[in-house]
C-alpha cells in the first residue's frame, strides 16, 4: 500500500470542513499536546488557532532550538535548465510560455559553481525545468561527478525519476530529493497541469517512496501555496510526511513552505497566503514534528524571513537566482519566478546574527 492508496481513503471536503469546524478548546489541546496528533494540526492551522499565535510562537521557539539550536542552515539553488515539457499553468517555465531556454553545460556550471564557493555555500539544490528527453539521469551525474568535489551536500529538484535512477545519483553524491505535489486534491490536481509527465497525479505523488527505496538520506516535500485552500494543502502535506516517517523511519524530512510568486503568464491564486496564516503554518508544522527540518526560500520578503527564523523556519537560501546562469551570468528573461528577498550572501548572514541566530554553511559531508 502507497501514500497514494492511503489518501485516497480521505475526502478532501470533508477534511477541509473539519480543518474550519475547529474550536478554540481544540487549538487549547493540540498546543498543551506533547505530540500532536493529525487532529491537533487541523486545530493548529485553522482560524480558531488565530487567537494562539503568540502561544504558539513561544511553544514553536523552544522546540526549534531544542532541536536545532539557534542555527540556520544556509544553500543555494542552482538553475541547470528552464527547458520543460509540461504546462502547468502556474510557472513560468510551462512549455507554453514564450521565453528563452537554455541548458547548461558542464563548463557553464562550474562558472557558477566558482560564484557560489566565493559566496561560502557548502549546500547546494542542483534545480532543473521537466524535460527528460533534454535533462536526463546521465545529465545530471554529469553535473553531479563535477561539483561533488566542491560541495559537502548536494540536493536535487528535478522531475521524479525510478529507483535505480535516484540510487544512481545517490552513488554519486546526491543525498537529499525534493519534490513537491503542488496540490494534493486530485480532483483538482488535473486543472492545473494540463500536459507532461506531470499531469501523473499519482507517479508524482509516490516519488518520496521510490527516493527512499533508492536510499536517498533526505525527502523534501510541500504544497505550492495558492492553488488549493492552503489549510487543506498543508493538512494532507502533513499526513504525506507522517505516513513517510512511520514507513521509512531511516529518513530525515524537510518541509517548503513555496508561495506563488511573480511569473511569465496570468495565473492568479485561488487562495492566497497572508503573512500571517504563513507563520500560523510554520508554528503548526513546528509543534507537529520538532524534528523536521522547515525551509523557506528568497520567494519570502526579507521582513517575513527575519521574523519566521524566530518561530521554526530551519534552513534558508540568499542571494537566489531562479535562472539557468544566474550566477556568472545574469538574463531575467530565463527566471523561473520573482524573487522577493534580493538581500546578499553577506547582508543575509549578518540579518541571520542580528537575531542572534549562527549562519550554518555546511550540514554534514555526504560521503560519510
Amino acid at each position: 500500500m502507497s501514500f497514494y492508496d492511503h489518501i485516497l481513503t480521505y475526502d478532501w471536503d470533508t477534511e477541509e470542513q473539519s480543518i474550519f469546524s475547529k474550536t478554540e478548546a481544540d487549538v487549547a489541546r493540540a498546543i498543551a499536546a506533547e505530540r500532536p496528533t493529525l487532529e491537533d494540526f487541523k486545530a493548529l492551522i485553522s482560524p480558531a488557532a488565530e487567537g494562539f499565535l503568540d502561544q504558539m510562537a513561544i511553544k514553536a521557539q523552544q522546540l526549534t532550538q531544542q532541536r536545532f539550536g539557534r542555527t540556520i542552515q544556509m544553500y543555494v539553488p542552482l538553475y541547470l535548465s528552464n527547458f520543460c515539457t509540461n504546462n502547468c499553468i502556474y510557472c513560468g517555465f510551462s512549455s507554453h510560455n514564450a521565453i528563452k531556454r537554455k541548458k547548461l553545460t558542464v563548463d557553464e556550471v562550474m562558472l557558477e559553481i566558482e560564484v557560489l564557493k566565493k559566496w561560502g555555500f557548502r549546500h547546494i539544490l542542483i534545480v532543473s525545468g521537466e524535460a527528460p528527453k533534454l535533462t536526463d539521469t546521465a545529465y545530471y551525474k554529469e553535473i553531479v561527478d563535477a561539483i561533488r568535489p566542491h560541495f559537502a551536500q548536494i540536493s536535487l529538484e528535478v522531475q521524479p525519476l525510478e529507483v535505480e535512477e535516484y540510487k544512481t545519483l545517490s552513488d554519486s553524491g546526491v543525498s537529499f530529493v525534493c519534490v513537491y505535489q503542488e496540490t494534493y486534491n486530485h480532483k483538482v490536481y488535473p486543472q492545473f497541469h494540463l500536459q507532461g509527465k506531470k499531469m501523473d497525479y499519482r507517479y508524482r505523488l509516490e516519488t518520496p517512496e521510490r527516493c527512499a527505496q533508492a536510499g536517498m538520506r533526505k525527502m523534501g516535500i510541500g504544497a505550492l501555496l495558492g492553488l488549493q485552500n492552503w489549510r487543506t494543502d498543508s493538512y494532507f502535506t502533513a499526513m504525506h510526511m507522517n505516513w513517510m516517517e512511520k514507513h521509512y523511519w531511516m529518513m530525515k524530512f524537510s518541509i517548503s513552505l513555496p508561495r506563488l510568486r511573480p511569473h511569465v503568464g496570468a495565473f492568479m491564486p485561488k487562495d492566497p497566503i497572508t503573512d500571517k496564516q504563513m507563520a500560523q503554518l510554520i508554528m503548526a508544522y513546528r509543534l507537529f514534528n520538532p524534528e523536521v527540518d522547515i525551509s523557506l526560500s528568497t520567494r519570502e520578503s526579507s521582513e517575513f524571513r527575519d521574523l519566521a527564523m524566530r518561530i521554526g523556519v530551519t534552513t534558508m537560501s540568499a542571494a537566489s537566482s531562479t535562472e539557468p546562469g544566474g550566477y556568472a551570468t545574469h538574463d531575467v528573461e530565463l527566471e523561473q519566478f520573482s524573487i522577493n528577498d534580493g538581500r546578499s550572501v553577506e547582508e543575509m548572514a549578518a540579518a541571520i546574527r542580528a537575531q542572534n541566530y549562527e549562519p550554518v554553511w555546511k550540514d554534514w559531508d555526504s560521503w560519510l
